[in-house]
């Protein structure tokens, strides 16, 4: 039987930035991925430039945005800063650089290859089984380990996402309580299309609705979405820990995704690279996890006011963005980087 000393369930960015961070010390380590390919996901593609904008080469980045245009139903206004606040970058390159740079560093990666079980130190795949010292699970928001360890999922969000082809000027978010709930729909410039899309807490709107409601809000705005492919997908926020034992879970299937706006790249690849430096140090205290965890509550909070009841949702929301636009929070009380 082959033996690793870490095997990684999943091969999005949680999974390749511990990874590389491990084989990088020398470490064993073996990738699963159920899917034949690597990077695909819907994703509309925005990082932030505290989180990771700064750390991808610039190659990789399709359009920069320094400010960001935010309607509600009372307001419109720009929300500016002297760096690009948000970034956009195509979901499948991040990945195939990602992997390219975990290969380089000694990571092996099986592709279409399920985990089905595990049991003590043994790990088994539909491609056999595995030994391992520690096991990660980075497979996104419907997690096979995340499940085997017996942990549920009840708080989720939903986004919806398609891409329309065209040149498309600015940034823009959507605050529409009688549309979106306590979600958004945005506008996400790339090279020669945009991400167009809406999220949502599922508790606070179906997701049949929350794709009728894009719909009705596109043709409002003059975008045709009758020819562009929508695809939507269940982001995990439902938080209940990242170690246990000798498994970690990270990025979407620990559930660190915001539950205010679904950012997920930026608490995928540090909960990753935390993950790595926990292993190799047990007794690592991880500052960046902390610091990771207080914006989630933080932002579970906001979701939680927000979805008690629709008049406590608009007056949130458009408070929200008269503090942004005056300067008194800034726009990275936004981002999970804070």
């Amino acid at each position: 039987m082959p033996e690793y000393h870490t095997i990684i369930a999943g091969a999005g960015p949680a999974g390749l930035a511990c990874a590389a961070a491990l084989a990088h010390a020398g470490k064993r380590v073996l990738v699963l991925e159920r899917h034949r390919r690597i990077g695909p996901k819907v994703c509309a593609g925005g990082i932030t430039w505290s989180g990771i904008n700064k750390r991808v080469p610039a190659e990789l980045i399709e359009r920069s945005f320094p400010g960001q245009e935010v309607f509600t139903g009372w307001q419109k206004t720009t929300i500016s800063g002297a760096a690009p606040l948000i970034s956009t970058i195509n979901r499948e390159t991040l990945g195939r650089w990602m992997l390219g740079a975990a290969v380089a560093a000694g990571v092996e990666v099986k592709t279409a290859t399920a985990v089905r079980s595990f049991s003590g130190n043994r790990l088994r795949t539909d491609c056999g089984e595995f030994a391992f010292r520690f096991l990660v699970g980075a497979d996104g928001s419907t997690s096979t380990v995340r499940r085997l360890l017996g942990i549920g999922t009840d708080r989720v969000g939903v986004g919806i996402n398609c891409f329309v082809p065209g040149d498309f000027p600015a940034m823009e978010w959507h605050l529409n309580d009688k549309l979106f709930a306590n979600g958004y729909a945005w506008v996400f410039p790339h090279r020669q299309a945009a991400s167009i899309g809406a999220y949502c807490d599922r508790n606070s709107l179906p997701p049949a609705r929350l794709r009728k409601n894009l719909h009705l809000w596109a043709t409002k705005h003059g975008i045709n979405l009758e020819h562009s492919k929508m695809t939507a997908a269940m982001i995990n926020c439902d938080f209940r820990g990242w170690r246990f034992a000798n498994c970690f879970l990270a990025g979407d299937a620990a559930g660190l995704a915001s539950p205010l706006t679904g950012e997920g790249i930026y608490p995928a690849i540090v909960s990753g690279e935390e993950i790595a430096r926990t292993i190799l140090d047990p007794g690592y205290d991880s500052a960046a996890m902390r610091k990771l965890l207080a914006r989630h509550r933080l932002h579970r909070g906001v979701v939680s006011l927000t979805g008690s009841s629709r008049p406590a949702c608009r007056l949130v929301m458009e408070a929200l963005v008269l503090a942004l636009r005056s300067g008194l929070i800034p726009f990275t009380a936004l981002e999970m980087a804070g």
